[in-house]
């Protein structure tokens, strides 16, 4: 059965970055003091930066890292995870994520400047442009998935619209030991989720708490 999954990261004190402008940093200045722990880690070097050396920490992190790329059919996100807010205009433009997204699967992004033609990657990532509700894109995309999982990636503003219409299964928290003090405010007005769906912690060797909510 297709599940709904959502992986965030937050800081202690509960914000997550706000999007860059430049190539330099597309995530947010705060992108990478949120992310160092999970970036570390074996998996990630390994599934994102092609390094299979086997450097990179191993460990709690490490086994969330591998959970991540496991049993994803399909990805939806944001037109701001994408870039489009950098080169609207050029049709050209293929998004922050390289000549080989990390993603190997249908990429559904949202935007109101669908539609647009489907981009194929290597790799087997394939972005396709959308502008219908939420409900529409998940249902294609959950169809494209077949029996594997889809996962919203966000960015802030996505995954929040899909919390609050109450269509996410499976939500993991990366809550990085840092606190930013500014940012977007990830749950305000999100409140419930701890009784809707069953809460489990976990602390890493990083200090990274991995905070996981499932219906």
């Amino acid at each position: 059965m297709t599940r709904v999954r959502m992986d965030l990261f937050v800081s202690l004190d509960g914000y997550t970055p706000i999007l860059g402008e430049d190539a330099e940093n597309p995530m947010g200045e705060d992108w990478g003091r949120l992310t160092a722990d999970y970036a570390a880690t074996r998996t990630f070097r390994e599934r994102v930066f092609g390094d299979t050396s086997g450097a990179g920490t191993t460990g709690v992190d490490d086994s969330y890292a591998a959970a991540f790329f496991e049993g994803i059919g399909a990805e939806i996100m944001g037109a701001s995870m994408f870039g489009l807010h950098s080169f609207p205009d050029d049709p050209q433009w293929k998004g922050w994520w390289g000549d080989q997204p990390p993603f190997g699967t249908p990429v559904y992004v949202l935007t109101h400047t669908a539609p647009r033609p489907p981009i194929p990657m290597q790799g087997g990532t394939t972005f396709h442009f959308r502008n219908g509700s939420i409900e529409d894109v998940l249902t294609e995309a959950s169809a494209a998935a077949g029996d594997r999982d889809v996962r919203v990636g966000g960015g802030y503003g996505t995954a929040r619209d899909f919390l609050r219409a109450g269509l996410v299964d499976e939500v993991h928290l990366m809550v990085a030991p840092v606190v930013l003090g500014r940012g977007n405010r990830l749950w305000d007005h999100l409140q419930g989720l701890e009784l809707t769906h069953t809460v489990t912690t976990e602390v890493s060797e990083s200090g990274t708490t991995h905070v996981t909510f499932t219906r």
